[in-house]
C-alpha cells in the first residue's frame, strides 16, 4: 500500500493509508474527479460557498499522486509558457490580465496557508529567472521592458555583478528578480488541503479511477466498483485529461524530470552563497528550475522533456535526461560535480497546443474542466479551484470573467500526428537553446 512513495521524494516522506475506494451506488450534488491541488481546491471552495452541498471527490491513486506530488514546490506568477507568448497568442491586455491573475494566485495561496496554519514548509524567498548567456539576458530585459509598458510592478533586473553577490555561479549573466514567489513541500500541502476538505465533510475516495463519465441525460461517474449519480461534475484532471474523450485533445501530457541531492553541508553551501534561498529558473525554452529544500537538499529539474505516445501518461524516468540534470548541477556549481543524488523522479505536465491554461464548461453548465498549467500550477490551482467552484455554482465574478475561462482551445491533432508535432516543437526548442547557450562551458 506504499507504492506511491516511489513516485517522488516528497511522496516518500508521507506515511499515508489510502481511504477506501468507492463501492456501490452513491449520489452527490457535485462529484470532483481528481485528488490533486485543483480537485481539492474545488471541493474546498464548493463547501465554503455552500456548506450544505454534498460533494464527493474521487482519486484514481492517492491524494497528490500526479503532478501535485511531483513538482518542485514553486509558488510563482508565471502564466503558461512565457509572458511574451501569452502576449503573442492573446494580446497585450490579456497578458497583463494573466500576470495580475497569477499575482493574485500567489497572494491567495500565501494568505490561505497562513490563515489555516498549513504545515507545508512554506517560505517566501522570492524568485530569480537567470540568464545563462548574453542573448538570454537581452531577452529577459526585453520582457521586463514590455512588462513595464503594461504596468507590471514588483519585477527588477539584476546585472551580472549584483547577481554574483547573491549566487556564486560563473554561468549567470543577470536575472529578473520578483519577490512574489514562495516555496513549499508539495505533498504536505496536498495533504493539508485534504485535511481541510475532510473537516468540511467532503467525501474522499482514493484508489477510485473514473472509468466512464456520462453527462446526458444526467451526470453519472462509473468506477471499478461503483457508480456516482450527481447533478454536476468537475474534471480536475490536468495531464490525465487525455483519458476522457471530451478533453483528450485539449492538452497532452509531457514528462518533466527532477533530481535531488543529499543535504548539503555548510562547506558545500558557502561557495554558492544563495543566502536568500530564492527559487531559481533559467530562461531557456526547456527551462531548468532549482531550489533548496528545508533541509538544504539541492533540487534540479526540467531540461529536456519526455513526449509519451497515445494514452501513456506516466512513463519511467528517462535515464539520459536524469544524467543531463546531474551534469547541469556540475555546470552551475563545479564544486558539486561529485555530489550524491539520493532521489530521481518524473511527472506529468499538462500542455495545451498554445502553451496556456484553460478552464470552462463542457457542453452545458453541468460539467467544468481545468487543465494546462504548463508546469506552473502550484499557485494557480488554488485560485483556479475557487474559479471553477463559482462556475459550477453559476456565480459571476471578476475571476470567472478572466479571458482564459471558457476560451476556445485549439485541439491537438490525433496520433500519430500529435506525437510528431510535439516532438518537432521540442526539437526546435532544443536547437534554439543550444544556439543561445553555445558559449556555455559544459563539464
Amino acid at each position: 500500500m506504499t507504492y506511491y512513495k516511489e513516485k517522488s521524494y516528497w511522496l516518500s516522506t508521507i506515511d499515508h493509508q489510502p481511504s477506501e475506494p468507492l463501492r456501490g451506488t452513491h449520489s452527490a450534488d457535485i462529484v470532483v474527479i481528481g485528488g490533486g491541488y485543483t480537485g481539492l481546491s474545488v471541493a474546498y471552495h464548493l463547501k465554503m460557498f455552500d456548506p450544505s452541498l454534498d460533494v464527493t471527490l474521487i482519486e484514481s491513486d492517492v491524494i497528490g499522486y500526479g503532478a501535485s506530488g511531483r513538482n518542485a514546490g514553486f509558488v510563482m506568477t508565471l502564466f503558461g509558457f512565457t509572458l511574451a507568448l501569452t502576449r503573442f497568442r492573446f494580446g497585450k491586455n490579456s497578458a497583463k490580465e494573466a500576470h495580475h491573475y497569477m499575482e493574485r494566485a500567489v497572494d491567495y495561496t500565501r494568505e490561505f496557508i497562513e490563515e489555516h496554519s498549513l504545515d507545508c514548509d512554506f517560505e517566501f524567498p522570492g524568485f530569480l529567472r537567470v540568464a545563462t548567456s548574453p542573448a538570454l539576458a537581452d531577452d529577459i530585459q526585453k520582457e521586463l521592458e514590455f512588462g513595464n509598458t503594461i504596468g507590471l510592478e514588483g519585477r527588477e533586473w539584476i546585472d551580472r555583478v549584483a547577481l554574483y553577490q547573491r549566487i556564486q555561479s560563473e554561468v549567470f549573466h543577470g536575472a529578473l528578480f520578483e519577490q512574489r514567489c514562495g516555496l513549499m513541500h508539495p505533498v504536505k500541502y496536498a495533504f493539508e488541503l485534504k485535511r481541510l476538505c475532510e473537516e468540511m465533510n467532503v467525501k474522499i475516495f482514493e484508489q477510485t479511477p473514473a472509468t466512464e463519465v456520462q453527462l446526458k441525460p444526467s451526470v453519472s461517474v462509473t468506477t471499478p466498483e461503483g457508480i456516482i449519480n450527481a447533478e454536476k461534475v468537475m474534471f480536475a484532471t490536468n495531464a490525465y485529461s487525455i483519458l476522457f474523450p471530451s478533453l483528450k485533445r485539449k492538452q497532452i501530457p509531457v514528462t518533466t524530470h527532477i533530481v535531488l541531492s543529499r543535504p548539503l553541508i555548510d562547506d558545500e553551501l558557502k561557495p554558492i552563497g544563495w543566502e536568500g534561498r530564492e527559487g531559481i529558473e533559467d530562461s531557456r525554452n526547456l527551462v531548468h528550475y532549482f531550489r533548496l529544500t528545508k533541509d538544504n537538499r539541492l533540487l534540479m529539474g526540467g531540461g529536456n522533456v519526455g513526449i509519451p505516445y497515445g494514452k501513456e501518461i506516466d512513463p519511467d524516468p528517462d535515464t539520459e535526461i536524469v544524467k543531463q540534470l546531474k551534469q547541469r548541477v556540475a555546470v552551475l556549481f563545479p564544486h558539486l560535480s561529485k555530489i550524491e543524488f539520493t532521489n530521481t523522479w518524473s511527472g506529468p505536465v499538462s500542455v495545451p497546443i498554445d502553451l496556456a491554461p484553460a478552464m470552462g464548461y463542457i457542453g452545458d453548465q453541468r460539467a467544468v474542466y481545468s487543465l494546462g498549467c504548463v508546469g506552473h500550477g502550484v499557485s494557480m490551482t488554488l485560485l483556479n479551484g475557487k474559479t471553477a467552484a463559482e462556475l459550477l455554482l453559476g456565480k459571476k465574478s471578476d475571476i470567472t470573467d478572466t479571458f482564459f475561462v471558457n476560451r476556445k482551445v485549439i485541439p491537438w491533432p490525433p496520433e500519430p500526428l500529435r506525437n510528431i508535432i510535439a516532438k518537432s516543437v521540442c526539437g526546435f526548442f532544443k536547437l534554439e537553446d543550444r544556439i543561445y547557450e553555445r558559449t556555455l562551458k559544459r563539464k
